[in-house]
C-alpha cells in the first residue's frame, strides 16, 4: 500500500475511533444522568461509550475482543496495576505532605462534608471507573494504531495536549493545570510505552485520583470529599492549585518528572500487544521500539 493509501486509512480507523465514542456518549448520557445524577452519569457514560468504541474498533479492525487493547488478566497485569497505583499515590502524596509539614497547609474537618461508609465506597468506585474510562478513550485502540503508525513521541505527546484540552471546560482550570494535566497524559501515555497494558495507566490515574480527595483536595476542579476532611491552605495559588486543586500547583510539576523517572526505572513487565507487535513473520515493528516482544 501506498504511503497515502497508509495515512488515508488511519485516518479512517481515528475518525471511526472517535466518532463511535461520541455518538455512543451522545446515546447513553441523558439516560444514565436520569438513572444516577451527574457525577454518576458523566463516568459512566465516559466508561460504557470508551468501553465499546474500543470493543467495535477491535472487532471491525483485527477480529479480537477487548482484551486486545492490553486488558490481559494475568499476574503480570497485575502487577503493572500495582505498580501504577503505588506511583500514582506517591506522586499525590509527594505534592500534599511537603506542605502539611512546614505548616503551609493543615487539615481540617469539613462540616458541609461528614464521612459516611457508603458515600467513600461510592466515590471510591466512581474515581476508579473515571479513570479507566479515561484511560480506555486515551490510551487505547485510537492510541495504539497511532503508536505504531507514527512512533511513540509523535503520538504521546499531542495525545497528552489532547487530554489536556478536553479538561479545559472544567471549573476553574488554569494555563498550569492545563499544563499539569498535558504532563499527566504524556506520562500515562509514556506508561503505557514501557508496558503494552492499560493497566499501568490505569494505576497511575486512579492513584492520583484517588489520593487527592483523601486529603480533602479538588480533582481536576471537582470537590469529591471521602473522608469529611478538608485541606486549607496559607500558601498562594501557585503552591495550593487555588480551586482547581493540586494539578494546578507548581509541586505537581516537579512531581511530574519523579513520576517519570519512577516510570522509567521501575521493574515494569512488558506485555505481548495485538496492535503493536508484528505478526510472525513481519520484521515491522513501532519506530523506536524493538522488533521483536520483551517480556
Amino acid at each position: 500500500m501506498s504511503g497515502r493509501a497508509d495515512a488515508l486509512h488511519l485516518t479512517v480507523k481515528v475518525i471511526v475511533y472517535v466518532s463511535l465514542y461520541f455518538a455512543t456518549a451522545f446515546v447513553l448520557g441523558s439516560p444514565l444522568y436520569w438513572l444516577g445524577g451527574l457525577l454518576f452519569g458523566v463516568t459512566a457514560t465516559g466508561f460504557l461509550a470508551a468501553a465499546f468504541c474500543n470493543f467495535l474498533c477491535l472487532r471491525i479492525y483485527v477480529h479480537r475482543g477487548i482484551a486486545a487493547i492490553g486488558l490481559q488478566g494475568d499476574k503480570a497485569a497485575l502487577m503493572n496495576l500495582a505498580f501504577g497505583c503505588f506511583g500514582g499515590m506517591g506522586a499525590a502524596a509527594l505534592v500534599l505532605a511537603g506542605p502539611l509539614l512546614i505548616h503551609a497547609a493543615r487539615i481540617e474537618r469539613d462540616p458541609g462534608s461528614p464521612a459516611s461508609l457508603s458515600s467513600f465506597f461510592f466515590v471510591s468506585v466512581l474515581l476508579l471507573f473515571g479513570s479507566a474510562g479515561e484511560e480506555l478513550l486515551f490510551r487505547g485502540f485510537g492510541f495504539q494504531v497511532l503508536l505504531r503508525a507514527l512512533g511513540p513521541w509523535t503520538t504521546i505527546v499531542p495525545v497528552g495536549v489532547v487530554f489536556a484540552t478536553l479538561h479545559a471546560g472544567n471549573p476553574n482550570a488554569t494555563w498550569l493545570g492545563l499544563a499539569n494535566t498535558a504532563g499527566f497524559g504524556i506520562v500515562f501515555g509514556y506508561a503505557f510505552l514501557r508496558s503494552h497494558d492499560i493497566w499501568l495507566p490505569i494505576g497511575l490515574h486512579f492513584g492520583w485520583n484517588f489520593t487527592l480527595p483523601l486529603f480533602g483536595v479538588n480533582v481536576s476542579g471537582l470537590t469529591m470529599r471521602l473522608t469529611g476532611f478538608t485541606m486549607r491552605w496559607s500558601a498562594g495559588a501557585l503552591w495550593s492549585g487555588g480551586e482547581y486543586g493540586p494539578e494546578a500547583s507548581i509541586l505537581t510539576s516537579a512531581v511530574l518528572l519523579l513520576l517519570f523517572a519512577y516510570l522509567w526505572k521501575a521493574p515494569i513487565r512488558r506485555q505481548p500487544s495485538a496492535l503493536l507487535d508484528p505478526p510472525a513473520g513481519d520484521v515491522t515493528c513501532v519506530p523506536g521500539q524493538p522488533s521483536s516482544p520483551s517480556s
